[in-house]
């Protein structure tokens, strides 16, 4: 649904940015681009931990906003817990410099640039400003217009990040099945008792549809996903759908294949042709464009956004044993959706507790160079307008 939001100072457009963005933002750059007087979509990066690090972190924003049809002009805002009286002016000073001169050099207008710190906020082309910033409260006088006075904003971008409660009974229901699952041979019963779940793809819309799963299908879909031969399939098709799904699972078992005649494990075939992703990439090209997001097929958001629930739940419920894989799966869809700061913790999560998995260092090496999918650059219905 469009929201028309219109500012009409600087003390009311940076009261909005966390209604813009949908969560109040912190320790962060937030860039918000413009195409005209709308806006065409919020761009959140961490603040960088290190002053040398501010030139990758510009041109991370700067390459994202290139790849977005239609952009003409930003308004950074830097949110940070440092405070005017710590820096003598607003913190942040030279990374927004740095940024809105690189922005320029791109052909990109700067509507204005904000900071809001612990004591105070301002823009950075106030030539008036206080070396304390202004009032914080008079952030929180200004009318929202155009928005409910009881609109609810997120929890943050790392909201997806934090698992649900566990439930206990059906957290101990799916330890059994895995347990039975382990001891499992060829034709066993519980094998029977998957029936059609059995085959991965089937098992994937089966745990998308509304129904509560079993726990026996839950405790399936933990054992396949800690196999890459399985998860990576079943992580593209929650996105994608089943036509998808069966072709990657059919690429998979001749991944396992190429993998066993080298003598090396999926995970380490799939780093080394991944690292060289051009024209002698081995694994499917198609299914490789898909995963790495360097295509313009747009995912299924409901699906993602579904899939993220069920994975969650699941891992919630999973012993720890089981968890690295669909985490490992939960930060792909994160990402997916645009959401890189959550996918980030997750993927913290899986390799805090296994320094060693492979997916888990793949991933964090491939998102942590600041890509995103191509999808995400296609243009979006336009949400507001400043």
């Amino acid at each position: 649904m469009t929201t028309i939001i219109r500012a009409g100072s600087a003390q009311e457009f940076l009261a909005l940015v966390p209604r813009l963005a949908g969560f109040m933002p912190a320790q962060s750059l937030v860039c918000v681009a413009f195409e005209g007087r709308r806006t065409l979509g919020v761009l959140r990066h961490d603040l960088p931990r290190r002053s040398r690090d501010r030139t990758a972190l510009v041109s991370a924003v700067i390459s994202s906003l290139c790849r977005m049809p239609g952009v003409d002009a930003i308004a950074p805002v830097v949110y940070t817990d440092e405070g005017f009286a710590d820096h003598g002016g607003a913190p942040e000073r030279r990374l927004v410099e740095l940024l809105c001169r690189r922005a320029a050099e791109a052909g990109f207008g700067v509507r204005d640039a904000l900071c809001r710190a612990a004591d105070g906020w301002g823009s950075f082309l106030d030539a008036e400003l206080p070396s304390g910033g202004r009032p914080l409260e008079e952030l929180d006088v200004v009318p929202a217009r155009g928005l409910h006075p009881h609109d609810e904003l997120a929890e943050g971008p790392w909201a997806p990040a934090r698992l649900p409660e566990p439930d206990e009974h059906r957290a101990a229901a799916i330890a059994r099945e895995l347990r039975r699952i382990d001891r499992a041979d060829a034709g066993d019963t519980i094998f029977r008792a998957l029936g059609d779940d059995v085959d991965p793809v089937e098992l994937v819309e089966r745990l998308l549809a509304p129904r509560a799963s079993s726990a026996l299908r839950r405790a399936w879909f933990l054992h396949l996903a800690s196999r890459p031969v399985f998860r990576d399939g079943m992580m593209l098709q929650f996105a994608f759908g089943p036509v998808v799904g069966a072709a990657a699972h059919d690429d998979a078992v001749d991944l396992a294949e190429r993998a066993e005649a080298q003598g090396e494990s999926v995970d380490a075939l799939i780093r080394r042709e991944f690292a060289g992703h051009g024209p002698g990439l081995e694994v499917s090209e198609f299914l490789s464009r898909l995963m790495l997001g360097r295509t313009g097929l747009q995912p299924d958001r409901a699906r993602l956004e579904r899939a993220l629930v069920v994975v969650r739940e699941v891992v919630a419920d999973a012993p720890a044993s089981h968890r690295s894989g669909p985490l490992c799966i939960a930060a792909w869809l994160c990402w997916a959706l645009g959401r890189g700061s959550a996918a980030g913790a997750l993927l913290d999560a899986v390799l805090t507790a296994d320094p060693d998995y492979s997916m888990a260092r793949l991933l964090e090496h491939y998102l942590g160079t600041g890509a995103l999918p191509d999808w995400a650059f296609t243009r979006p219905p336009r949400l507001d307008e400043a």
